[in-house]
Order: C-alpha cells, then structure tokens, then sequence
C-alpha cells in the first residue's frame, strides 16, 4: 500500500515483542469510562502516514482510550530499572502506559506508539495505572511546545478524556495521551540488567540499540564506545538547549533519560517566567536537586551511571574521557544558541563575553527573559539605547543594561549581515509565546469543565510560538500574579 494509511492499516512491525519475554510483561490496556476524544495532532501523524482527513475522532477514543486493540498492536509493559533522586531502585518499569507497538512508515522510520495512563502493569507498584488530565494536558502541550522551539522532544498524536475517576488531590478525570517518539529506552535499561549481573542480556540490548537507533556505528571500531560519544554528545546538546530557553524538567532520574537525547517523561515541568537559576520546579524534590541551574550537572551524573553499565565492554579511561569532555562540550553548545538569539555569528570571546554579562543581568533583575528577547529581536540595530520597550525591562540595573545595549551595539557594527536579515534570523529563535504554567492551568481548567477549545488553540500557538497570534496575543504579555502560587508535584 502507498499514500496515507487508515488508522487500521498503520505498518506495524513490533522489534521490542520479539526480544526476550523477560524484558517486558505483556498486558491489555484497561478501557476508560466514556472514552472521547479532547485532541487530535496531525503534525505528528504524518511520522506514522497516517490520513488525517480520514481518522475519526470515535476510532481515536475506541483505540486510545483502551477499549479496542489496533490491528497490528502487541501491547507490553518495559522493565527497567534507575536511580531516582540519586538513589537507585530496581523495582521501575512501566507503571502506567504499555508500548503499544511500532509503525514503520513509508521513509523506513520507526515509530513507538506508547499509551500513557492505560491501567495496572506488572510494575505499578503501588500506583493504579492511571493519569490524570491534568497531567496528560500538561504532556501533550509540552511535546508540541518543544517541536515549536526545536528541542529534542517526544511528541503526542492524541489525547482523550474519559469519565473515570481517581484520586490524586481529590478525584480527578482521568485520561490517556498517545505518546509517539523513535525509540522509549531509557538508560534504566541498561542499569537493570547491569545491576542484576545479566551481561548477556545487556549486550543483546546493545546490540538492539546500535542495530535499530545508530546502525552508522555498527562498523566503528569500538561501536559501543561510538555509542556511548554519542549519547553523550545529543544529551550535552539536549541540556545546553534546556538553559538556553530556560527549561525545568523537574524529574531527571536516570529512568527519565532517553538514549537519543530526547526530552523524556514530563512531569512537573516549568519554562521560567522570571530568570532565577536556583529555581525548582518538583515540590517534591526537598533538597533541589533538580533546580534549574543543575540541570548540566545532574546530566553528567546521569551519564554516569549509564558509563558504570558499559565497563564489561568498554576500557574505564575512553568512557572517562568521554565524561571528561562533557562540561566543555555542554558549555559550547549553550554559547551558540544563545550567542544565536542575539543574533551573533561568530562565538569568539567578545560574544561569549556578551552572552555571559546579559544572563548575569538577567539573574540580578529576575528578567523574563522569552519577552526580552522577543523585543530584542524587533529592535534596529540604530534605536538599541534609545529604547523605551527594552529599558522597561530594566529596575534596578538600568545602567548595566545600558552598558551592554551599547557593547552589544558595538559588536553589531561589526558584522556584515544586513539588518533585516539578523532581525529575522533572531526572531526565528526567539518565540514570542512559551507554554507557561498558567497557559496550561487555565487550559485544564476548562477542560475540567469539558470545554477543550483551549488545549487546541494552545497546541496550535505553541507548534509556531515565533508567529504574532491576534487570538491568543495575551500569552505574549506578563503573566498573571496569580500564576506564581501553582504548585506543581510528580503528580502534575
């Protein structure tokens, strides 16, 4: 078959199912009360060639709310093991979502289909298997707000409510997201098998993830070593990205840590409205292990231990230096992508110098910094110290802004790009609009009331944050002060 597909006929062919039985627990999702479906994303169908025009949203809700098996599907629940808040527990694996299968799509690429909040596994533990829409809402807007800014990112085809209930700060409704991402191991999997002394099983895993994820180093010399540079590298990438748009994970454990470098398994998740490195965005998490401004640190830590799996293969000192190189390699990045959003070309020391002073600001005055670099990006370079919208930014340290305004202005003169060719290169890296803790209460809010308008206006602003909205142009604007007293927990 060619062109799109029905949803029934998707091109299943489930890699994962064929490994051995002990790596996985083979369930049936448990069907919601009254399945409905809130969103559909179409963005993400065509990875899977599936024909949007022809899906129907009661075929989305009948599949995705659990109550039928799509044709093709093996539905399993992944073991894994990982080290939570630093230490380590070998109970983890899928508490509440079943990898459904795997859609090869016309190109060859492989698509996980993974449905989060389908029921009781083998390991929930304690939990019942579901999530609530508060928390799917929250997931599902994420995925497309990091597409929109081009972070690494899983993504979301769809999300459906139901009229089941359970209780986390009361009862809640609750609901299931259709996650879609190339690949769902986590570097848990290594340390479970590593932990338990399977070496054989962990090689295996190995070699299922160079043959399936980077079949480009099956022929290197070391190709575990070229593995493990490698996801190294899009991990310092990833976290260099995260600082740069002042993102919060909230939850790095290892078992969150994808090994392609993705933004993995949201949870209490922020996007900074005011620049505060410290920062911390889990509850939950008392000690601020996972504040912002640790977020580089805890990534090396994480790459760590999934180093300590890879010694029955690879010598001590090459995984050493790989770990070695990580800080500079993770500083770099940062440097580019926000020497980028200035609109300077070259990362030499002046730039660098440029970058470092502004953030330092940014820290002093609690800057928003999504909305400085919005209006950096619509100022000429002629009108920079002279502008009124910019030095409104600026309380305490208006000398210091001004200060920079005027080097920054230096340095512009310097380079050869025409003016309207750096304005709209920066304001094609600066989003006007982020998903923003209030955006996505206010969008839960309604749903809550069963209205969805919102979650799908939401989606379709932040897949395109750069774009001037005339709907939803008050997102651009400070938030509001109540946003500062939500509370957000590994329940959100």
């Amino acid at each position: 078959m060619t062109g799109k597909r029905r949803l029934e006929h998707l091109n299943f062919d489930n890699s994962y199912a064929r490994l051995p039985e002990s790596w996985f627990h083979s369930i049936e999702p448990q069907p919601l009360k009254h399945a409905h479906l809130i969103s559909f994303n179409p963005r993400v169908a065509e990875h899977l060639d599936l024909d949007a025009c022809q899906t129907q949203p009661q075929d989305l809700a009948h599949y995705f709310g659990g109550e039928g098996r799509l044709p093709g599907t093996q539905p399993l629940a992944m073991k894994y093991a990982g080290h939570q808040f630093g230490y380590y527990n070998p109970d983890l694996g899928d508490g509440r979502g079943v990898l459904l299968g795997e859609v090869v799509n016309q190109a060859g690429q492989r698509w996980d289909l993974h449905l989060k909040g389908s029921g009781k596994t083998a390991f929930s533990r304690f939990g019942d298997g579901r999530a609530v829409l508060r928390s799917s809402i929250r997931e599902y807007l994420v995925s497309e707000a990091m597409y929109g800014l081009q972070i690494p990112s899983t993504s979301a085809l769809c999300l459906v409510g139901s009229e089941s209930y359970t209780q986390r700060l009361g009862m809640e409704p609750c609901a299931m997201v259709l996650r879609v991402t190339p690949c769902h191991i986590r570097f848990g999997h290594f340390e479970h098998f590593y932990y338990q002394k399977r070496i054989p099983e962990l090689q295996q895993l190995l070699d299922y993830c160079l043959s399936r994820f980077y079949p480009q180093y099956q022929q290197a010399e070391q190709p575990y070593l070229a593995f493990f540079t490698e996801v190294a590298r899009r991990s310092a990438r990833l976290v260099a990205q995260w600082q740069s748009y002042g993102f919060v994970h909230g939850v790095m454990n290892t078992d969150n840590m994808s090994i392609l470098g993705e933004t993995f398994d949201y949870g209490p998740f922020t996007f900074l409205d005011a620049y505060d490195p410290s920062h911390i965005s889990n509850k939950n998490d008392d000690t601020g292990r996972y504040a912002f401004f640790r977020q580089p640190a805890v990534m090396l830590w994480n790459l760590a231990c999934l180093a300590q799996t890879l010694l029955p293969f690879i010598a001590r000192e090459a995984l050493e230096s790989i770990l070695e190189a990580f800080n500079d390699q993770q500083h770099t990045y940062e440097l580019e992508i926000k020497a980028q959003r200035l609109g300077l070309h070259d990362c030499d020391a002046k730039a660098a110098e440029l970058v470092t002073e502004l953030w330092a600001w940014f820290k002093q005055e609690a800057v928003d910094v999504t909305r400085f670099l919005a209006c950096l990006s619509q100022v000429p370079a002629t009108e920079l110290t002279t502008s009124v919208e910019l030095m409104s930014f600026a309380t305490q340290g208006k000398a210091r802004l001004q200060a920079w305004l005027l080097a920054y202005q230096a340095r512009l003169a310097q380079q050869s790009l025409p003016e309207p060719q750096r304005l709209a290169q920066m304001q094609a890296v600066n989003p006007r609009y982020i998903l923003r803790n209030y955006m996505a209460e206010e969008a839960i809010r309604a749903a809550t009331e069963g209205d969805y308008r919102l979650v799908n206006q939401l989606l379709a602003l932040l897949r395109d944050p750069y774009r001037e909205s005339s709907d939803l142009a008050h997102y651009a604007e400070p938030p509001p002060n109540w946003a500062a007293a939500i509370c957000l927990t590994c329940s959100s």
